[in-house]
């Protein structure tokens, strides 16, 4: 990278701390911090949730998968099937949690159900979350390092200083204010590099080759991939994620209204797929570029192993063939998107911190004590993430693989425990613990008896199992049962808007696949 390039950069990272200390001077409450004082706009607030979701690591990740991987290619889109049937499924079980949770999702457990499933459940989210952040870090710095030609320490201080300063200062509204930003600067990078490529090598090039999406297995046999799997498991798993991970379920809970948090649900399962697209379709040019250009896999930077590093094609691209100051713009579009993830899973962190640990035994706190222990957690937060970003290469090297199969054996359970807490009435908070517990137990047995299934089919089976033995242990205690109704705004006509969404992404996916 060149001076020009740099200052561009240098300018960006500047310019998003005075924005931040700028939004963060009328903050006077925790639920300021965390929620923005709930005067967000729903687009907004549904943009931050894409852009946290399509960060750098989709940016990296989706391209080498498509275009480089084994077993890779445009199969992926089959994933995305399950995105609008979840957000319909959530229009049902976030609406009413919206009214009990205050500033962490997790309240609505401790109001129908009691304070441990509320701890157990907030309790998950730090361990996981906290570690995963740490993951990120770790993943994000390594591609920076790369890219940037600074070392491994030089990188992590370079995203997680301005990272943990801005949401210090600026809190979720920041953080918010930043997804945007970032979503615009990555949806045009993409989009001016596959308008390039396709310049280059044309469409029918593209599309010579890794364009099966469609996938008819079951995932019982080894292929993690199938449609069904994506399709049942990813449904599990994508509602469990946006539901029940406070990470994700926050933007909802900061929206003004109930028909505020349902368009935020209804515009994340409309507009996710078309960027996902574009993220598979530069995967499918950069591969032809690729063979067009054979000395374009050589000047790849190499992994441990000494195989090329398919991970950095998009950044290695981008440096071969984009002008000066133009990859400078670039190159903050990938740290923006590290900082999107980044500050938005710490804020996270700190809310179900504050919420569900320190302000139930400290009750007594003032407005202005509760934003001090939210700011004070944030950093808290930060400097754990940065500790174990340093400890992820020693601690095992498929560590990086192995973060989505771990969290996919709570996923299933957590599910569970929302969905007897928010739908039925007379069911035990030992019962629901006891479920929890055996749902992540049957995911283990699973995982070890039968590793050829699936990971995705984790999600749906820790949720039947989890929610079943809650059920009988209930029934055989001799406690009726009976379901929970909420009034609340109309839902047909969003959740035929997303099941129509589903059929579209569908028929675009078959498209593709006879192509």
């Amino acid at each position: 990278m060149t001076a020009i390039d740099w200052s561009v950069m240098g300018a960006y990272l500047i310019g998003m701390l005075a924005l931040a200390l700028w939004i963060g001077r009328s903050q006077r409450s925790s639920d300021d911090y965390f929620l923005g004082g709930q005067t967000l706009s729903s687009g907004s607030l549904a943009a931050s949730t894409i852009a946290t979701q399509c960060s750098t690591n989709s940016l990296l990740g989706a391209p080498a998968f498509v275009g480089f991987t084994v077993g890779g290619g445009l199969v992926w889109l089959q994933y995305e099937l399950a995105v609008p049937l979840a957000m319909a499924a959530l229009l049902w079980l976030l609406i009413p949690a919206r009214r009990s949770a205050s500033a962490s999702v997790y309240g609505i457990l401790e109001t129908e159900l009691g304070r441990s499933s509320r701890l157990v459940a907030s309790g998950c989210f730090l361990l996981f979350r906290g570690v995963a952040t740490g993951v990120t870090i770790y993943g994000v710095s390594l591609v920076l390092a790369l890219i940037l030609e600074v070392s491994y320490t030089t990188a992590v201080f370079l995203l997680m200083a301005v990272t943990i300063v801005y949401d210090l200062l600026g809190g979720l509204r920041a953080v918010v204010v930043s997804d945007v930003i970032q979503l615009i600067l990555l949806t045009v990078t993409v989009l001016i590099s596959l308008t390039l490529l396709v310049d280059t090598h044309g469409w029918e090039q593209l599309f010579a080759d890794r364009t099966t999406v469609l996938v008819n297995d079951w995932g019982m046999a080894g292929n993690s991939y199938g449609f069904w799997p994506m399709l049942i498991g990813g449904f599990f798993l994508y509602t469990a994620y946006y539901g029940c991970d406070q990470s994700q379920a926050q933007r909802v809970l900061a929206a003004g209204s109930e028909q505020g948090s349902q368009r935020v649900l209804l515009l994340n399962g409309l507009c996710r797929f078309p960027l996902v697209l574009a993220y598979c379709l530069l995967g499918l040019g950069l591969a032809a570029y690729a063979s067009s250009s054979p000395e374009f896999i050589a000047a790849l930077p190499t992994t441990s192993g000494g195989t090329p590093n398919f991970n950095l094609v998009f950044p290695t691209y981008v440096l071969r063939e984009f002008g000066v100051g133009f990859v400078g713009l670039i190159m903050v579009g990938l740290v923006a998107a590290a900082m999107s993830s980044i500050d938005s899973a710490i804020n996270s962190l700190s809310a179900a911190t504050v919420e569900d640990f320190v302000r139930p035994r400290r009750p007594e706190l003032t407005s202005s004590q509760a934003l001090l222990w939210s700011r004070a957690t944030t950093l808290a937060w930060g400097l754990f993430a940065i500790a174990f970003s340093f400890q992820v290469e020693s601690i095992a090297p498929t560590v990086l693989e192995a973060i989505n199969k771990i969290g996919s054996m709570a996923n299933g359970p957590l599910l569970a425990l929302f969905c007897l807490a928010l739908l039925l009435r007379g069911v035990a908070q030992s019962a629901a613990l006891a479920g929890f517990a055996t749902g992540i137990a049957g995911n283990l047995i699973l995982a070890f008896a039968a590793p050829q299934v699936s990971w995705l089919w984790w999600n749906p089976f820790g949720f039947a199992i989890a929610f079943g033995t809650a059920i009988g242990l209930t029934l055989l205690n001799g406690q009726p049962l009976t379901r929970r109704t909420y009034e609340g705004p109309p839902l047909g006509g969003y959740v035929g808007i997303l099941l129509v969404a589903a059929i579209l992404i569908l028929a675009i996916c078959w498209g593709l696949d006879r192509l």
